[in-house]
């Protein structure tokens, strides 16, 4: 369910282009059903780097809607859109770390990602950093705080 809300907040974050256009046609194609369309529509916007598509994508292979259920495609599609910025694939991929859904669980990069989105503006991330937070001793969180500042300080290219 969570993921679904992160999807519909994702949708409303886009720009009037032809790339916006293509998703939002992928976008009803998906809200209908009809995940082919949506995915024949997202799949080469994702390949390109648009984030929101690779985010769709991402819940499509979680949810297995139209490709086959795959956790670990999953956590591929939305840490491509954590690297570049966006804080609702970075809230998705710190969810798929703290349960280990298609990555080892690590708590620590949980903590991390929740950090990051958190320091985004991603609403609840906060709250989420502090639950993983609880799963880790001291110099953990110490450890993640500094990781996510130099995730975040190299603009992403360093992201352990």
């Amino acid at each position: 369910m969570r993921f679904l809300v992160a999807l519909t907040v994702c949708f409303l974050a886009f720009a009037t282009t032809a790339r916006a256009q293509d998703f939002d046609r992928g976008y009803a194609a998906y809200k209908a059903g009809n995940f082919a369309v949506a995915l024949a529509e997202w799949y080469p916007l994702a390949k390109h780097g648009y984030a929101s598509a690779q985010i769709a994508l991402a819940v499509m292979y979680r949810n297995g809607e139209g490709v086959p259920q795959d956790f670990a495609e999953a956590a591929r599609w939305h840490r491509r859109a954590a690297l570049q910025g966006h804080s609702n694939a970075q809230t998705n991929l710190a969810w798929m770390y703290f349960y280990g859904d298609g990555v080892a669980q690590d708590f620590l990069a949980a903590h991390m990602w929740f950090n990051i989105a958190a320091a985004n503006g991603e609403p609840g991330a906060a709250v989420f950093r502090d639950m993983a937070a609880r799963q880790l001793t001291r110099a953990y969180v110490a450890e993640a705080q500094r990781r996510a500042r130099v995730c975040m300080a190299s603009h992403y290219a360093k992201c352990g």
